[in-house]
This record gives C-alpha cells, structure tokens and sequence, in this order.
C-alpha cells in the first residue's frame, strides 16, 4: 500500500508573520489622543504626568513616579504575553496581536494600580485643601470639598499627623479628578 502525504508550505505565511511583528512595538502612557484636561486646557494630562514622575523642584513638586515603575512591575508578566506573540507569529498565526493587546493591558493596568497605591511622600495640607479648586465649580457654581478632604481637615486639627491623616482620610496623592488615571493606556504602533 502506498502512503499519501499531503504537505503544505507555510513558510510565505511565517515570515510575514513574523516581519509584521518585528515592526510593532508596545508603548504604555499618555499619548496625545488623551492629553487635555476637563477643567485645565492650557495644562495637559501629558505635562501633568512628567511633573510627577519627575517632580518640579523648582515649583516644589516632589516626584511620585508611577509610569517606570507600573511598567517595571509588570515586566514579567509583559514579557510572557511578548513571547506568546513571537511563538503565534513564528507559526503564522495573527493572534500574535492578541497577546501584543494583553501584554499592554497588562502593563497599563500596572500603572494604574501604582497610581493608586498612593505613592509617597504625603499631600501637603494646602494641596489638599486646593484640591477642590482644581475639580472646578459643581452645578450649583460652587467649589466643594469631597468628604475625605473633610476628614482629613478634621483629622489634622485634632492633632493626628498630616501622613497619617492622608491615609485614614483615603486620600491618594496623584487621584484628584482622576483624568490623569483615566489617561493612562498603550497603543501598538509600528516601530520607528
């Protein structure tokens, strides 16, 4: 008895696989597409992001860094859903994009999370009593401050430290209108 083989070249299918991934590259940010701000048009959610991954010494922002180290602390699980999509595109598969999408998601949802982690050092009272200032007017044309802004007022008044009365109020250093949080996203885009 003869035996019949079939066998197909995919190699034309692998490469090309392969090449679109090699152009591709995952970034985790603020891309432009999210950079104005509701209240703010002349600040964007861009230069409000360096400022406090960097500080601004000279306008006595200290630096609460959340991008480089959300993204560092999702590296392990980024880089297995990168191999998953090198090993799809290696057998020809497309859904090396699926796993190129889960690795961002997995990266932007590490920032966010290091967002809110409530990063160090502690609000100053004077930020937190502004903070209401940067929320704009509520519907009826007034600036109003959100119940933990108050406990934290009231906290602090009884003597409990400004630290400890950040914490116990649930205040979070970089969430105050949460446009910055809500900013935050990855794009796959062809690399330069």
């Amino acid at each position: 008895m003869e035996r019949l083989e079939v066998k197909t070249d995919d190699v034309a299918k692998v490469l090309k696989s392969m090449a679109a991934l090699a152009t591709k590259e995952v970034l985790v940010g603020i891309p432009d597409g999210n950079n104005s701000r509701e209240n703010d048009p002349e600040v964007t959610n861009s230069q409000i992001g360096y400022a406090m991954e960097f500080g601004l010494p000279a306008n006595n922002v200290p630096a609460r860094p959340f991008l480089i180290p959300g993204v560092k602390s999702a590296q392990e699980r980024t880089t297995l859903h990168l191999r998953k999509a090198a090993e799809f595109a290696a057998a020809g598969d497309p859904r090396y994009e699926e796993a190129l999408n889960r690795a961002g998601s997995v990266a932007r949802d590490a920032v966010k999370a290091t967002i809110r982690s409530n990063i160090p050092p502690p609000l100053k009272p004077g930020t937190i009593a502004g903070r209401k200032y940067a929320r704009g007017k509520n519907k009826r044309g007034k600036y109003t401050a959100r119940p933990g802004e108050l406990e934290y007022a009231r906290l602090v008044g009884t003597g409990v430290s400004p630290e400890d009365a950040q914490a116990q109020a649930g205040i979070t250093a970089l969430i105050n209108t949460a446009q910055l949080l809500n900013a935050i996203t990855y794009v796959i885009r062809k690399a330069k």
